[in-house]
């Protein structure tokens, strides 16, 4: 990726240079379990555990939770109260490809693996994506269930 840059008249030919640039971006978040260290700051996670922890709070959002973004969210707790049929596990897949595509920019779904259990009224979704400057492939689990 080039770009030329507009320098002035005393720079002499340094404005039909080209400029090469490569920026390493690291990926970093706070812990949401909240530990603290022994100097008293909270832990934070970084580069690929840093998106999975992205994803999975990404997945569990339910829509209109988030303030002035409806749309936010995998939407999957929602689900658990839909009627169970065969077109089930692909909403959920096709909800999750589009909350992922649209609101994490960092990841690259591979693949979505959903399995229901009607019988114990659970589900359980596994993402499988590739973060994206950094090439690790990384599986996001949850089971969502019906608590009594």
């Amino acid at each position: 990726m080039a770009a030329t840059r507009a320098l002035s008249a005393e720079d002499a030919f340094l404005s039909t240079k080209t400029l090469i640039g490569s920026r390493e971006t690291k990926f970093s978040d706070i812990d949401l379990t909240f530990n603290r260290k022994p100097n008293g700051d909270i832990y934070k996670k970084t580069e690929a555990a840093a998106v999975k922890q992205a994803v999975k709070n990404l997945l569990l959002t339910n829509h209109y939770e988030k303030p002035f973004k409806p749309y936010f969210g995998g939407n999957l707790n929602d689900i658990l109260f839909e009627l169970a049929n065969d077109d089930t596990d692909i909403t959920i897949q096709d909800d999750c490809k589009l909350a992922i595509e649209n609101y994490e920019p960092r990841a690259r779904v591979i693949d979505i693996i959903v399995n229901d259990n009607i019988d114990r009224n659970e589900i359980f979704v596994k993402v499988i994506f590739q973060v994206r400057n950094l090439n690790d492939v990384v599986e996001v689990e949850t089971t969502l269930t019906r608590l009594r």
